[in-house]
């Protein structure tokens, strides 16, 4: 890496953006998801959201999207 001199620092040559946009729309995506499955938590029709819906589908939703969040998070750009 080539570094540049400044007045009080250095600083890389070439500064890259931690993030892609393919990178910022997988979280957009993953929140999306994430939001998805709370939505579906709260349409579940047994007493306290003890059914199907507030046990088992919702949650495996929301984890499903935080696991997409962290996948785009640490995820490389492509050069």
């Amino acid at each position: 890496m080539e570094f540049r001199k400044t007045e009080n620092s250095f600083r890389p040559a070439k500064e890259q953006m931690p993030f892609a946009a393919s990178n910022y729309t997988t979280m957009l995506v993953g929140i999306a998801i994430i939001l998805g499955g709370f939505l579906i938590m709260t349409l579940d029709t047994e007493e306290f959201g003890f059914g199907i819906l507030g046990l088992t589908v919702g949650p495996l939703i929301t984890i499903l999207g935080f696991v997409i969040e962290f996948w785009a998070i640490l995820r490389k750009p492509k050069a």
